[in-house]
């Protein structure tokens, strides 16, 4: 069963005189944190009170921070977020799912390795298998033919030369 937490960024310092934090966060776009109402933070439960986007942070006051001193104490602490709170599209996974699942060749297979990570790079996402060789994926259908999370499994079509 999957951990229903999931780490989303990391609180840099405080922000301002009045509580409010500055987060790091672990995301494909900052803004999107922004749609949260609650975080967690060392298993405790922070109501968001506002949030909002500077450069590639994202700033945030929260529920009982009131004071610079409070929201120092929250330095270096990671972010979480409830899993049951993001409605992810077709087709799109969070990466700490992925880690760890079996990559199989469509053609042979063959269990080529495990996903050891998730590399976030533009245009698209690539998927590192680790193996007998360290493999590198992009994450687009031509070569990701189907991801089961729940059979533990994704399946790649590979092309001479990966």
């Amino acid at each position: 069963m999957k951990d229903n937490l999931i780490q989303a960024g990391v609180i840099t310092k405080a922000h301002g005189l009045r509580g409010e934090v500055r987060i790091n966060p672990w995301a494909n776009s900052p803004a999107f944190l922004l749609s949260f109402d609650r975080f967690f933070i060392d298993g405790r439960q922070y109501e968001v009170v506002s949030s909002r986007v500077h450069k590639n942070i994202v700033i945030v006051a929260l529920a009982g921070v009131n004071t610079v001193e409070e929201a120092e104490k929250l330095r270096d602490k990671v972010i979480w977020i409830d899993r049951d709170d993001v409605e992810l599209e077709e087709g799109e996974h969070f990466i700490v799912d992925l880690i760890g699942l079996d990559a199989v060749d469509e053609e042979t297979g063959e269990r080529l390795g495990k996903i050891a990570d998730v590399m976030t790079l533009a245009p698209h996402d690539v998927y590192v298998i680790q193996g007998a060789r360290e493999i590198l994926v992009p994450a687009v259908p031509e070569f990701v033919r189907e991801i089961d999370i729940e059979g533990g499994k994704i399946v790649f079509r590979l092309i001479e030369g990966m």
